[in-house]
């Protein structure tokens, strides 16, 4: 039988994408009917601005300055978090909605990244779901994805580029040929950077997103604190140049993997096959990979930010509440997420070195030997030309571990010959 009871909704936040999805249920109403069996309806906003223009009509709903107060509205039976931030407005009236008996959909990373665990334990025992589809990789379905889609796999690997700034910015740097720091002006000229742009550059925003899937793919407890982060920053155009030279192209790549010490999870720079769907990542665009046991490797790609995208994601979780879908917020209820064991990177790769060495004779010799005697051997060496009495090299090893990498840097320093140096990058292998 149709349901005819329309589910009511409480926004939180009206930026770019609570104008979004205002404007989708205003101009869609009736497809959303169709597909739900049931209306869904606006009945109060909150903002910090009641005056802003913000290109919708919002005359027809109640407004409240607190978003507390809307949270627990007894019109609302959504709450819809579309403000920001792991502490404060968000975390308050997120926690106050499921006191008041309120589903909630939020497209909050940093909340869910600090806080999850615990949201969703109250909301699943007063029998409240957290929908946050738009809080991973914009417009692209991952968390459906892996909840719903692949929940009858075992997830080998979850990997993907899930900053949209990053990615422009490194795919910038390679086609105009401009340094990192050229980019990154332009960048937040443009309006792509964060108030607080570490959290795109640093890798933090992208982090949160890693630790939201690794949880959901291995069953754990989200521990944003065990994700190994290094932003971009230390990437220079002749890293690009280099990557590109020997057939890779360089992404912040996160990657969740359990092993046999515990749950990988790195939000890092890697080389990556340029002919590979992520070397071939161009702009903004996200790409999440997913690799199960009974699958094989599926590839999900599209729009990881903007209006239109993230306000789709956040309406598939609201038409799955009005239909009646109810799933635990991490795939699995989460008084049975295990902890997990923090491993740092183990598994065995190459890596890319790129240093520069006192042009002195047998500079090279030393750098093999201290390679060799941290049980590293060398694939690819090239030196390049040779500028003010120092000479730029460029090395690729064969499959090693982070922790002899780690040793032989440490070598490298006691030589005396680096002037400058070394940049070691992760080579990801990916097909």
């Amino acid at each position: 039988m149709t349901d005819m009871t329309p589910l009511r909704l409480g926004i939180a936040g009206l930026g770019t994408v609570g104008a979004g999805v205002v404007k989708i249920i205003r101009q869609k109403a009736n497809l959303l009917a169709s597909r739900t069996g049931r209306p869904v309806v606006i009945t109060a906003v909150s903002a910090r601005s009641r005056d802003k223009d913000r290109g919708v009509n919002l005359a027809d709903y109640a407004w409240e300055d607190d978003p507390v107060a809307l949270a627990t509205r007894d019109d609302v039976d959504v709450f819809v978090e579309l403000m920001g931030g792991d502490e404060g407005p968000a975390k308050d009236a997120t926690e106050a909605a499921i006191a008041a008996g309120k589903d909630v959909v939020t497209a909050n990373k940093a909340l869910l990244a600090h806080h999850g665990h615990a949201l969703a334990q109250s909301a699943e025992a007063a029998g409240r779901v957290i929908r946050f589809e738009a809080a991973v990789a914009g417009g692209i379905p991952v968390v459906k994805s892996l909840t719903e889609g692949l929940a009858g796999n075992d997830i080998d690997r979850v990997m993907g580029v899930m900053n949209g700034t990053c990615n422009y910015i490194l795919t910038r740097m390679e086609s105009a040929g401009l340094p990192y720091d050229e980019v990154f002006k332009e960048a937040n000229q443009l309006g792509y950077l964060e108030a607080d742009p570490n959290l795109d550059v640093g890798g933090i925003d992208a982090g949160h997103k890693l630790a939201l899937l690794a949880a959901i793919a291995y069953g754990t407890r989200v521990d944003f604190d065990a994700v190994e982060l290094e932003g971009i920053g230390s990437i220079t155009i002749d890293d690009i140049k280099h990557a590109a030279d020997m057939g890779y192209k360089i992404k912040l790549l996160g990657v969740a993997q359990l092993t046999g010490r515990g749950l990988e999870q790195r939000m890092t720079p890697c080389l990556v096959p340029a002919t590979s769907p992520l070397g071939q990542l161009e702009g903004g665009t996200n790409m999440v990979v997913i690799e199960g046991d009974q699958v094989g490797q599926i590839v999900l790609r599209g729009a990881g930010a903007g209006e239109g995208p993230t306000a789709s994601a956040v309406m598939s979780d609201v038409i799955d509440i009005a239909r009646g879908t109810r799933i635990s917020t991490f795939g699995k209820p989460a008084v049975e997420l295990e902890d997990s064991r923090a491993a740092r990177t183990s598994a065995p790769a190459p890596y890319y070195l790129r240093m520069m060495l006192d042009d002195k004779p047998g500079a090279l010799a030393k750098i093999a030997t201290v390679l060799g005697e941290a049980g590293i051997s060398i694939d690819r060496m090239r030196q390049y030309d040779h500028a003010g009495g120092t000479a730029p090299v460029l090395i690729v090893t064969h499959k090693t571990t982070r922790e002899a990498l780690d040793s032989a840097i440490s070598g490298f320093e006691a030589t005396k010959i680096l002037a400058d140096g070394p940049v070691a990058i992760r080579i990801e292998a990916v097909s």
